[in-house]
């Protein structure tokens, strides 16, 4: 395995961050953005993960969840309201795939040899964000994309993901996004630790079962801001 570069590349993120400010649909450019000020927070994540039961059976299956979130027919035969469905019902709702998230990331990382138990774990993060997404309630627009990534920076501590809820937070003009921002951080927090969750055994469960299960509260009911709407903002500012 060759040697993992653990440098904070600051110019690399900036510039990121403008192409994301210009396109926020630009998915890569957020992977691109949190891979380039990670530091050693897979490495710590990792060693978390290790240090629980169901993170060990996770490491020791080495099974891909996209392969099973991308298995359309099996999904849809689950019951109805559950966490699999509402999964479906989510990606439908915004005209995404999980494939699709796992080529913008390939498309935003770099092809450094990270190992096989840390590029297992930084695939898990990935293809697990849409459940976080219908876990939470948050939608895909640019506000429930930030509340989320805020929730997420309180499970992770990682410091490319916070510098993005950090922007956003400056950013925000009106108070319903940085109250629902800061909402998303104190779920994160009193929410179990979501990267050892072994996704698969709840995907037939209620969704408000799931919810109770790991200690995340009702969703929030918000404003929707889509990347559209934030757009023309910027140009009449």
């Amino acid at each position: 395995m060759s040697e993992v570069h653990h440098e904070m590349r600051f110019g690399d993120a900036a510039r990121a961050m403008r192409a994301l400010l210009q396109n926020p649909d630009d998915t890569a450019q957020a992977f691109r953005i949190i891979e380039a000020l990670s530091g050693r927070n897979g490495e710590r994540t990792l060693e978390r993960l290790k240090n629980t039961a169901s993170g060990r059976r996770l490491l020791a299956g080495n099974r891909s969840l996209i392969e099973t979130l991308c298995d359309r027919a099996t999904m849809e035969k689950l019951p109805e309201g559950s966490l699999g469905r509402e999964y479906l019902r989510f990606l439908d709702s915004e005209g995404i795939t999980a494939e699709g998230l796992r080529q913008a990331s390939l498309e935003g990382r770099g092809e450094e040899d990270v190992g096989p138990e840390l590029e297992f774990l930084r695939n898990r993060m990935r293809d697990t964000h849409d459940l976080w997404h219908t876990l939470t309630g948050y939608k895909g627009d640019l506000l429930g994309e930030a509340a989320l990534l805020a929730f997420s920076f309180a499970q992770t501590w990682n410091p490319g993901v916070g510098f993005i809820v950090g922007i956003a937070l400056l950013r925000g003009r009106e108070p319903q996004v940085r109250r629902l921002i800061l909402q998303g951080f104190r779920r994160g927090v009193l929410a179990s630790w979501l990267p050892a969750v072994e996704w698969e055994k709840l995907l037939a469960l209620p969704l408000p079962t799931v919810r109770k299960m790991l200690g995340v509260d009702e969703p929030p009911v918000y404003q929707t801001v889509r990347s559209s709407e934030f757009l023309g903002e910027m140009a009449a500012a």
